[in-house]
């Protein structure tokens, strides 16, 4: 059943979110602010439905990475912006599990949200302790996940907890879009199918480059990882990173893609900096041959050209990693045309899957956020579910 369709009249939900935000340094008197809401704001269309069908929340979250409890890290920093979103005050447990949690939850009315304390305040939850777990459990009646951000880690909040609910259990609204994303994407594309892939590594991003080959028609590469492949056909690629040591596994690659007919489309020609700065000199040169004391830090104008126009007749698209050094205006124009690009193809009707930090951050910066189909909020848990991996977050709702 949808998530929409179901009413929580008199019920506790428990939800897993992921308040891990952007926030200040420690003020003097010890209070911190949040900097960025997005992923607090994601949250709120789930913790709504529930309260509007007559439920109470309560939420659950970890917040940075802390060893054994620290107040800097507290989620009642995250207090005033959750309030200010939802419009209601909100109470707050010391302690995620416990009698003192167990106080608040269990006296919780409809309507009414509170917040249990850092869940990484304690070690059982990353090591996915069955007791603890079970501890968590008695603060609510329902379990519903909607952190997609830990999707991938089996943890007693995100994998272990859903055991005991063994009936009652669901993604909320986030999760449920996130998981669709995915299988558009990678069960019921509609073809032809193009990944971007970009990102610094060849390292971090093969085990997706291999799953994608029996998913995609065109496989287009960019940003740093776009060096590696070129070397290693022997082409000069001045002072441009690189991991010589995958090589080999680039090489077989691009032959795998070629017996399986996809087109592979690699940046003819770069713009490089004499430098990594945001203010270096700028020169363009072919991607095969960049000279010493240059490096690559964007795709050329005539890659830019030819990237876009392979993507112009999909009907889905999947990007994952920028094509440059972004971060730097000077460098950031690559990265903007294929975001463009994407957004055409969106127009005419083609499926278009954001996901990864950077490339999440990129369309933010560009402000092209929501003229794409989908921007997922999960950078490692999006990454293991293009590698085809079954996310323990997500098993664990789907299983029986």
């Amino acid at each position: 059943m949808a998530f929409k369709d179901l009413s929580f009249d008199g019920v506790r939900a428990l939800i897993r979110v992921d308040f891990n935000v952007p926030m200040t340094q420690p003020a003097e008197d010890g209070g911190r602010e949040v900097t960025d809401n997005t992923r607090i704001r994601s949250a709120i269309p789930t913790i709504q439905h529930v309260l509007d069908t007559g439920g109470s929340v309560v939420l659950m979250s970890h917040l940075g990475r802390p060893k054994g409890r620290d107040a800097a890290l507290s989620l009642r920093h995250i207090l005033p912006t959750l309030e200010d979103l939802l419009g209601l005050k909100v109470k707050f447990a010391s302690d995620c599990v416990g009698d003192e949690a167990l106080e608040i939850t269990q006296s919780l009315e409809a309507g009414e949200v509170a917040v249990l304390e850092n869940l990484r305040f304690h070690a059982e939850e990353k090591a996915g302790d069955e007791f603890f777990a079970g501890q968590l459990a008695e603060n609510g009646d329902f379990y519903i996940n909607d952190a997609f951000g830990t999707a991938h880690r089996a943890h007693a909040s995100t994998a272990v907890i859903a055991k005991f609910f063994p009936e009652d259990k669901a993604f909320g609204f986030l999760m449920e879009g996130e998981v669709k994303a995915m299988e558009k994407v990678l069960g019921e594309a509609q073809k032809p199918v193009a990944a971007v892939i970009g990102g610094a590594k060849v390292s971090s991003k093969l085990a997706v480059l291999k799953n994608l080959l029996d998913r995609v028609d065109k496989l287009v590469i960019g940003g740093g990882m776009a060096y590696t492949f070129v070397q290693a056909q022997g082409g000069q690629i001045g002072g441009s990173l690189v991991e010589s040591d995958m090589h080999g596994e680039a090489l077989a690659l691009l032959e795998a893609a070629k017996q399986k007919g996809i087109d592979v489309y690699l940046p003819t020609d770069t713009l490089c900096g004499d430098g990594f700065s945001p203010d270096a000199a700028q020169e363009t040169h072919p991607t095969q041959a960049i000279p010493d004391g240059w490096e690559g830090m964007d795709i050329g104008v005539e890659s830019r050209g030819v990237f876009a126009a392979a993507l112009a007749d999909c009907k889905t698209i999947l990007w994952n990693g920028p094509m440059g050094v972004f971060e730097f205006d000077k460098f950031a124009e690559g990265t903007n045309h294929i975001a463009n690009a994407i957004v055409a193809a969106t127009e005419e009707g083609a499926y278009t899957l954001v996901g990864g930090g950077d490339s999440v951050a990129a369309v933010n910066k560009a402000g092209l956020a929501d003229k794409v189909s989908y921007v997922s909020t999960g950078g490692g848990a999006m990454l293991e579910g293009l590698e085809g991996k079954i996310l323990p977050g997500i098993a664990a709702i789907t299983k029986n």
